[in-house]
């Protein structure tokens, strides 16, 4: 039986999650499943979790079992945002991706760079957290602590995080509460549809996260 959109959610957002996470399934053959999603209470945005300190209000699985929830059938996403038309779409990582989490600001230098040297890139998001992700092959977060050692680097000193299995990332447009949404800074097409391996792109991120953490240290001193 199909749920009722409910009427505090525009038709026009509902209509356009849905047909984005089916696009996903359908164009990219990537695994998706609906979290939350925000409501209007009193006047403001909540998260439907129902927690007041939700820290990814509308932007966070509902349930424990989201990774057996997530699909990459068309027809199975359709049916399943068809339940609640304004849940935000998230991807599990370490299926058909992986993801390299950095600091906005490193991102974007590191993204000049690769442009330059023309080594091949695929879809990259950037949060209203002010972060940005590189989509890679999976198997990244297994290898990035020791790529980033042969760099000279210990891991812990760069904020650079690699996602795999047993993780998620909030794909656009979901909205993180009041914050605002995830956008695609290079946005999933024919041309990058064959994603980097981590071994491409780590130099650069990591380069433009070791200059982000001299120049934090430099602030404090």
């Amino acid at each position: 039986m199909t749920v009722s959109q409910s009427p505090r959610i525009p038709q026009q957002r509902g209509e356009q999650m849905l047909d984005t996470a089916v696009r996903y399934a359908e164009e990219r053959h990537w695994d998706v499943f609906p979290g939350t999603w925000l409501e209007a209470v009193a006047g403001a945005e909540h998260c439907s979790c129902g927690d007041a300190g939700c820290q990814a209000p509308g932007a966070h699985p509902a349930g424990a079992d989201w990774a057996n929830q997530a699909t990459g059938s068309a027809t199975a996403a359709r049916r399943l945002w068809d339940a609640q038309p304004a849940a935000s779409i998230l991807l599990p990582t370490g299926r058909t991706f992986d993801t390299i989490d950095v600091p906005e600001s490193a991102g974007f230098l590191a993204l000049a760079r690769l442009e330059r040297m023309d080594l091949p890139l695929g879809p990259v998001t950037c949060t209203p957290d002010r972060r940005m992700l590189f989509f890679v092959l999976p198997g990244a977060a297994l290898k990035v602590p020791a790529l980033i050692r042969g760099l000279g680097w210990a891991p812990a000193s760069l904020d650079l995080v690699a996602r795999g299995e047993g993780h998620y990332v909030a794909a656009p447009p979901t909205r993180i509460g009041g914050r605002g949404a995830v956008h695609w800074v290079r946005r999933p097409t024919p041309a990058n549809r064959w994603l980097p391996d981590a071994d491409e792109l780590i130099s650069p991120l990591a380069y433009a996260c070791g200059r982000e953490a001299a120049a934090a240290r430099s602030r404090q001193s």
